[in-house]
């Protein structure tokens, strides 16, 4: 998979790095001279340009990308590399970084983002994650079908402990991805029971979210 990152700062370049790693091909633009750093991602291609110009984005061959990031730390940027990475070169794939959480609301469809992350509501979802049980948890906004990756730590006086994943009604447009048990992460099968203090990861409907933690979280009557 070919990947082009726009921003090789710090964090363009961590995830240039993990992409390496798995064996894809990773090209980082930055305009500013000093963030070219060849000798830290020494695999990498990189380019000296501004990802919001057209002649830069042509130079790097973006319609030959599989995946493109805006990854630089100014959301005016991101939001120009996204659309134009979709509209004049039909990326597949957009992922976004969202620096200041007033503008997530831009991070959409509209201007060709596919996945928007913004860090700090991703900091504050893991201290939730860490502290909430019973509670949903929003880890990561999809902009295509207004869809979100959620989780829920399930109470140990859940009326579905100990239900088979296959017997349980889930709302509609909801889906179970991931079942993380200790240190275990499941795929989840029909028959897989559901066990107290299992971490359910979801992708849903933002519209369902309610319906989905009121099902997880409600509480065996008492005997």
């Amino acid at each position: 998979m070919r990947v082009a990152i726009a921003g090789a700062g710090a964090v363009g370049r961590s995830i240039a790095g993990e992409l390496l790693e798995n064996g894809h091909e990773v090209l980082l633009i930055d305009k500013a001279p000093t963030a070219i750093s060849v000798e830290r991602v020494p695999q990498a291609e990189w380019l000296l340009a501004d990802a919001c110009e057209i002649t830069s984005l042509d130079e790097a061959a973006l319609q030959r990308c599989n995946v493109v990031i805006a990854a630089t730390g100014d959301d005016k940027v991101n939001l120009v590399v996204s659309l134009l990475a979709k509209t004049e070169y039909g990326v597949p794939r957009v992922v976004a970084r969202v620096n200041n959480p007033k503008n997530e609301w831009l991070f959409n469809e509209a201007w060709g983002v596919d996945v928007a992350v913004s860090t700090p509501r991703l900091m504050s979802a893991l201290v939730e994650e860490a502290v909430s049980v019973g509670d949903l948890v929003r880890l990561l906004r999809f902009s295509h079908g207004d869809a979100n990756l959620v989780e829920l730590t399930l109470p140990e006086e859940s009326a579905l402990a100990g239900t088979q994943v296959g017997d349980v009604e889930w709302p509609q447009d909801t889906s179970l991805v991931t079942i993380i048990r200790g240190t275990r992460v499941l795929t989840p099968s029909g028959e897989d029971s559901l066990e107290p203090g299992d971490e359910l990861l979801f992708v849903a409907a933002q519209a369902r979210e309610e319906q989905l933690e009121e099902l997880l979280s409600v509480r065996r009557e008492e005997a």
